[in-house]
């Protein structure tokens, strides 16, 4: 038991204070206590309304946080997927333009036959390439194919007396502004062929 007075501690059953003399009033001390007890109490749950406040105003903070950059990222998520596929669809009309504009060697007539004789063709003006090939029954000196055309342009194979019996092959190319024609001479063959070829 506190002393009023002079503030020594006594024990609790004491009804006067071992180091002054007083009268201890039980009554006094224990709403002295209760007081005491009643403000730390106080005190306590000032420091916990504080403490919530900051944690829900935090909570709060990050809250809004994560929900401005999930937009943001969704946003520009969305902007990127559409940016990939406009380039994928201009990617894929630019492949379709060049593919449709890119040019080839085409077939424009095939001619074949086989023995001795001659064969007249026209063929039209532009980039052309002539393929030929022959085979010839024996090796004499004057087995051929020959192709010439109307502008000078020409090709040919030929087999001499000691040549190889054999399948023989040439090509050419020429541009022309208008159509030629083309004459195609063969001399003791088994089989021959002729090709004519445009680019475009």
């Amino acid at each position: 038991m506190k002393c009023s007075k002079c503030g020594f501690e006594n024990n609790d059953k004491a009804k006067f204070c071992t180091k002054c003399g007083e009268k201890l009033d039980s009554n006094k001390t224990v709403t002295q206590s209760t007081t005491e007890s009643s403000g730390s109490s106080k005190n306590i749950i000032v420091v916990l309304v504080i403490i919530i406040v900051i944690l829900v105003a935090a909570i709060g903070f990050f809250a809004l946080n994560w929900n401005s950059h999930s937009v943001s990222n969704d946003a520009s998520t969305s902007a990127s997927d559409k940016a990939a596929d406009s380039s994928n669809a201009n990617s894929g009309q630019s492949s379709q333009a060049t593919s449709s504009k890119s040019k080839s060697w085409e077939l424009i007539g095939s001619y074949s036959g086989s023995g001795t004789g001659s064969k007249t063709v026209t063929v039209p003006e532009g980039r052309i390439k002539v393929e030929l090939s022959s085979f010839p029954i024996k090796n004499y000196a004057d087995n051929h194919l020959h192709v010439k055309g109307s502008n000078g342009a020409s090709g040919g194979v030929d087999w001499g007396p000691t040549s190889a019996v054999e399948t023989r092959s040439d090509s050419f190319e020429f541009t022309s502004s208008s159509s030629q024609t083309f004459t195609i001479d063969y001399y003791e063959t088994v089989s021959w062929e002729v090709e004519f070829y445009r680019y475009q």
